[in-house]
């Protein structure tokens, strides 16, 4: 409808309906960081659940380790984090939470899974960081 009620403050900037709007690209890069995401958070339940006795420690951990995870990278990695933080604070949160799901993994004793996830959840944040430098 082109002859929508306006404000006479925005005359001249009437947007257009046809035109695209600004979506967020999904293609292989954003997939797989979202995946690492997810198996990272899965890995640090799962290492709660394996490496702590059962029931009390265990749930704890089962459920606060990837909760603390998950809120860190909120509040410090996040694209829409309310702490504003350069690239190197961004850069040492990402390793720290990347490595301790690897870690975890290689603490319960499967260190090839371990070293997988870090080197794969390396290069995607390496795509990921020059892709938001742009």
């Amino acid at each position: 409808m082109s002859n929508a009620p306006q404000s006479p403050v925005d005359w001249d900037a009437t947007p257009d309906p046809a035109a695209p709007r600004d979506a967020r690209r999904v293609d292989f890069w954003t997939v797989l960081r979202g995946l690492v995401c997810a198996f990272g958070l899965v890995s640090l339940a799962y290492w709660g659940y394996i490496a702590w006795p059962y029931p009390m420690p265990a749930l704890l951990f089962v459920v606060g380790a990837p909760l603390f995870a998950a809120v860190v990278w909120y509040f410090f990695r996040s694209p829409r984090s309310p702490i504003e933080t350069d690239v190197v604070g961004k850069t040492i949160v990402e390793v720290a939470l990347v490595v301790a799901a690897g870690g975890a993994w290689i603490s319960i004793g499967h260190p090839v899974v371990g070293l997988v996830f870090v080197v794969v959840a390396a290069v995607s944040g390496v795509v990921a960081s020059r892709r938001e430098a742009r």
